[in-house]
C-alpha cells in the first residue's frame, strides 16, 4: 500500500488502534475538500497497533477535543514537506462546549447560550466535572 507524503498538512499519529474513524467523526474531516488518509491497525513498536490519519492541508484543529478522545495523539505539522512542528497532547484542563451535561437540573439544560465546561479533576481516570453543577461527564 502506497500513501504518499504530505507537502503541506497534518499527520496524526499514535492514535489507539480503532480510535480513527471516531476522530475522523468528531472533527468532520468528511467535510474537507482535500485529501484524507485514514490508515488502521499499522504495526508500531511502542504501541503493538496503532492508527494514523492524514490531512493533506493545513486546517484548524481542536487539540482540546483530540487530548479528551485520545490523549497520546501525536500532532504532527508538515510544511513544504519537512515536519515543523510536533506536539504530544494529554487531557485537557477544561472543555468548553465539547461535554454536553447530563443532569437535567443543571443550568446549561435551560440556559442554552451558555457554554458547557468540564473541569478535570482526575488525570489517572479521565473524569470531568462540570463547572455548574459538578455532575460527571462522560
Amino acid at each position: 500500500m502506497k500513501i504518499d507524503s504530505i507537502q503541506n498538512g497534518i499527520v496524526l499519529d499514535h492514535i489507539k488502534a480503532g480510535n480513527s474513524m471516531k476522530i475522523y467523526q468528531y472533527l468532520a474531516l468528511d467535510k474537507l475538500d482535500c485529501p484524507v488518509a485514514l490508515i488502521k491497525n499499522v504495526k508500531s513498536t511502542k504501541m503493538g497497533k496503532k492508527d494514523i490519519i492524514k490531512i493533506d492541508s493545513l486546517i484548524d484543529i481542536n487539540l482540546d477535543i483530540l487530548g479528551y478522545l485520545d490523549a497520546g495523539i501525536t500532532v504532527n505539522i508538515i510544511k513544504d514537506g519537512v515536519l515543523k512542528e510536533k506536539r504530544r497532547l494529554e487531557l485537557p484542563e477544561k472543555l468548553i462546549n465539547v461535554l454536553r451535561c447530563k443532569n437535567p437540573r443543571c443550568i446549561t439544560t435551560v440556559e442554552h447560550s451558555l457554554d458547557s465546561v468540564f473541569n478535570l479533576v482526575d488525570r489517572s481516570k479521565g473524569i470531568y466535572r462540570c463547572e455548574y453543577c459538578e455532575a460527571e461527564g462522560n
